[in-house]
């Protein structure tokens, strides 16, 4: 019996299965599922400056419209480029009106061809919590480098251009390979630590 229900500020299909993965105990709803419950449409903004800010917003934006009895996650997501002053970072998902495979391409041309040393770029993930009790958010980054050429077919976002010390990129990885460094994983765990501990579950 699922003794409490979580939902989160997305309708991503890959998002919501990793967090029920971690979260078996917990009845995962998205977006989606929230508003067929609720009957209405439920609007949830990212208009912030700081992956830490764009989650809160959506998780207090989640939290205002679908009630205290729930728990709510948001998160927020990117990659920051160090030779481009850390573009696009918050705007990862949205600088660019086209599909994640064009976005990586112009991200290349933009850098350039310059040394691996100054290819340095970094994958953050913040999610942000909310419920009745309490508003906490917890982050990771993981360093790497960018690609000189968009490689690999087991990923999403800009997974095919994000290049790890030993050279592979996170679409060149295993599914099992990616989550034991994924960001979003690492900051679930932290929320799953947090949960577990907290008295308020």
């Amino acid at each position: 019996m699922k003794n409490k229900t979580i939902v989160v500020a997305s309708s991503n299909n890959g998002k919501l299965n990793e967090i029920r993965k971690i979260f078996n105990d917990y009845e995962v709803m998205s977006i989606k599922d929230m508003e067929e419950k609720l009957g209405k449409k439920i609007i949830v903004k990212e208009e912030q400056d700081t992956f830490e800010a764009n989650a809160l917003e959506k998780v207090r934006d989640l939290y205002n419209q679908v009630g205290e009895e729930y728990i709510c996650i948001g998160d927020d997501s990117g990659i920051s480029i160090d030779i481009l002053k850390g573009f696009p970072g918050v705007y990862t998902a949205r600088w660019m009106d086209a599909s994640d495979h064009i976005k990586n391409i112009e991200l290349l041309k933009k850098v350039g061809n310059v040394s691996k040393d100054k290819r340095t770029c970094h994958y953050t993930t913040v999610i942000a919590l909310k419920s009745k009790d309490f508003e906490k958010t917890f982050s990771y980054t993981l360093d790497g480098f960018v690609s000189n050429s968009v490689r690999g077919e087991n990923g999403f976002g800009f997974d095919e251009i994000f290049e790890l010390e030993n050279g592979l990129t996170l679409a060149e990885l295993s599914t099992e390979d990616k989550l034991a460094i994924s960001p979003r994983r690492k900051t679930l765990e932290m929320v799953d630590t947090f949960v577990n501990e907290s008295k308020e579950f």
